[in-house]
């Protein structure tokens, strides 16, 4: 049985979305999860859904945490005790195949260098996010949002840990891989793009070139790589998007259906596109690049978005990710 730990002490509304998440990850998949915070607050909270009715899950006490407002760096030293950092031990110990938390995403970063280490190969661990596309198939998008100032060589990395997820998790066979630019032409660009295009060129078989920001959601590439600045961008503009086209095609629904069969068509209808974007069903940002497992989402999660980051951390554990990022980083980076 895979072992997940979750930051129950993250989130923006915590701990209610992380206990009901937990609940439901454990009910629905079969994993074993430890839910780390303050026990009786984490005790009230299962009280409030009936306890935890034989599943598989356990309270694992951290007096502290870690906030929103807290410097990054600094709660990552001083913070021993926070949710996060027991979190990240679990993982190191065995304890835990890997961790969840909906919390400050610089100290989760900085928390899971200095607790699990990084991959040889690696100078800086990368978040990956997943994006939908026209086609149907996801693509891996990174950095978006651990490293705002990246040069050349960390593009390469991101590019090699990208494709690697999208075909040993996502299963796609040979996965394309592009640098997110202003233009298609080579030429096109800034100094950090022009710089990487030459070692993605030697150093990932599959490079495609620049892509665009409209590539995000074409399904021309399977893995975009980019700086965390851009990324995180890109990531936030998506999401409020597709908030705004989901409230706006509501609203149009309630005002002009009036007819039930053409009603509960669209309402059909509607409910298929909002699975499809709704971002809470991809699971949260793999962080790759360290040695373990850490799935990321943001304070604003909700207990489905909790459910899927458990879901996808058991997928990066089982599928031994990180080993095999390791492995194919050692053919290609001298390590």
């Amino acid at each position: 049985m895979v072992t997940i730990a979750v930051d129950a002490m993250g989130g923006d509304k915590a701990p209610g979305p992380e206990v009901e998440g937990a609940l439901r990850a454990a009910r629905e998949f079969g994993h074993r999860v430890l839910l780390v915070g303050p026990k009786s607050e984490v005790e009230h909270e299962l009280a409030k859904h009936g306890g935890k009715k034989s599943l598989p899950i356990e309270i694992v006490h951290a007096s502290d945490r870690i906030t929103m407002e807290d410097h990054a760096a600094k709660a990552a030293r001083t913070k021993r005790e926070s949710s996060m950092h027991v979190c990240a031990r679990a993982v190191a110990s065995g304890q835990a195949d890997g961790f969840v938390s909906a919390g400050n995403t610089g100290a989760c970063m900085a928390i899971a260098k200095m607790v699990l280490g990084k991959v040889p190969g690696v100078d800086r661990p990368a978040l990956s996010g997943v994006f939908p596309t026209h086609k149907g198939t996801p693509v891996v998008v990174l950095d978006v949002g651990a490293n705002v100032d990246c040069e050349p060589q960390m593009l390469a990395q991101f590019a090699l840990m990208g494709e690697a997820y999208s075909r040993l998790v996502l299963k796609v066979a040979r996965p394309r891989v592009g640098l997110l630019s202003i233009g298609e032409e080579e030429h096109k660009g800034n100094a950090l793009t022009r710089d990487a295009t030459p070692l993605l060129k030697s150093m990932v078989a599959s490079f495609i070139g620049n892509v665009e920001g409209r590539d995000l959601y074409s399904g021309h590439a399977d893995v975009i790589v980019c700086d965390g600045f851009v990324g995180n961008v890109a990531l936030k503009v998506s999401e409020g998007l597709v908030d705004m086209i989901r409230g706006m095609l509501k609203e149009s629904l309630q005002a002009t259906i009036t007819r039930k069969v053409g009603y509960l068509l669209a309402r059909s209808a509607f409910t298929d596109f909002k699975k499809r974007v709704d971002y809470s069903e991809y699971g949260g940002a793999p962080l790759l690049g360290v040695k373990g497992v850490c799935i990321i989402r943001h304070g604003r999660s909700d207990a489905n978005a909790m459910k899927n980051a458990v879901r996808v951390a058991a997928d990066f554990a089982s599928s031994n990710m990180n080993s095999r990022i390791e492995e194919e980083l050692r053919d290609v980076v001298k390590v």
